[in-house]
């Protein structure tokens, strides 16, 4: 993609546009349409998404969505979530989730955050390995009984020490 992508705050009214995103990226990995009527619900943006946390959007110079990413802070301590990563599937493998990504990632310093976890889509876990992200566990689906996701975290203390 030779487009450039801008990174911005997502807006209330990008809501459908940016489920609609989130829905075609998570079938991009194979799943089938039986798979993806479960996950619905799950993956359908919220409206507190605006509110509540750091949800961001890269768009094109000529105001396609090409992906979305939000960061939950926990109110507990001072650890978040990566919890919405998708990428439009004909813009796979053009550097928009890194970018994304690095946005959430400075936010996250500046936030203080000592960790950030996430619950990953198998076939997203090589991606989020190359980010720094390191598998500690296996968390239950959200929408799937049975099914299991690689639970994966990021220390950002560990980025300071190395510096």
């Amino acid at each position: 993609m030779t487009a450039t992508i801008k990174i911005r705050k997502a807006q209330l009214h990008e809501k459908a546009a940016l489920t609609d995103l989130c829905l075609r990226s998570k079938q991009s990995n194979g799943y089938d349409d039986a798979f993806m009527a479960a996950c619905v619900e799950e993956m359908s943006v919220q409206d507190s998404w605006f509110q509540e946390d750091d949800f961001w959007v890269a768009e094109t110079t000529d105001g396609k969505l090409v992906g979305c990413i939000r960061l939950v802070k926990h109110s507990s301590n001072d650890n978040g979530e990566l919890a919405t990563l998708f990428v439009e599937p004909d813009a796979h493998g053009n550097g928009i989730g890194r970018l994304l990504y690095e946005t959430l990632l400075a936010t996250a310093r500046e936030l203080n955050l000592g960790r950030i976890g996430l619950d990953a889509d198998p076939e997203a876990e090589p991606f989020y390995e190359r980010m720094g992200f390191r598998t500690i566990g296996r968390a239950p689906s959200g929408s799937i009984p049975g099914r299991t996701l690689p639970r994966m975290e990021l220390s950002l203390a560990l980025d300071e020490q190395s510096s």
